[in-house]
């Protein structure tokens, strides 16, 4: 997901976000080299045109944590509406359409985003790889277990 990081919590998200960007990036551009097919994703609060998105550079105090996960002017776009990426788009299909069978999911402050939409691959039976060193995961506290 493209974030702008104009939030409430955005001084919180940061230091994980600086901490993946690098790998993210890799990740995206290595994919990019091989010709794999890289769909990106955004609310719709951030949607924006993708050849739009594709042209025009990022701007304002976070710009440098957006440019490296610019979409590219053929970039494909899906914009979902809550946490999984499954969740009410056509995902599912456009992934069936094109025979791809395996997921590989990774995210920019999309930890909780990154979470539900492999669950939601899993029950659909599409494989899942989750690139742990590309998920922002936030500022928040691990609860102990339950007793």
């Amino acid at each position: 997901m493209r974030n702008s990081y104009e939030h409430e919590d955005a001084e919180l998200l940061l230091p994980s976000v600086r901490k993946v960007l690098p790998h993210l990036a890799s990740l995206i551009a290595r994919a990019r080299q091989s010709e794999t097919e890289v769909r990106q994703c955004q609310l719709p609060a951030l949607a924006v045109a993708p050849r739009r998105a594709a042209r025009h550079r990022p701007s304002g105090p976070r710009a440098d944590l957006v440019e490296p996960v610019r979409p590219v002017e053929n970039s494909l776009f899906v914009i979902k509406a809550r946490h999984s990426i499954f969740y009410e788009t056509p995902l599912e299909y456009l992934l069936s359409h094109h025979g791809i069978d395996t997921t590989v999911l990774c995210g920019h402050v999309t930890k909780q985003c990154v979470h539900y939409s492999a669950l939601d691959a899993h029950i659909r039976h599409i494989g899942v790889t989750v690139v742990e060193d590309a998920i922002s995961t936030g500022p928040w506290r691990r609860l102990p277990p339950c007793a």
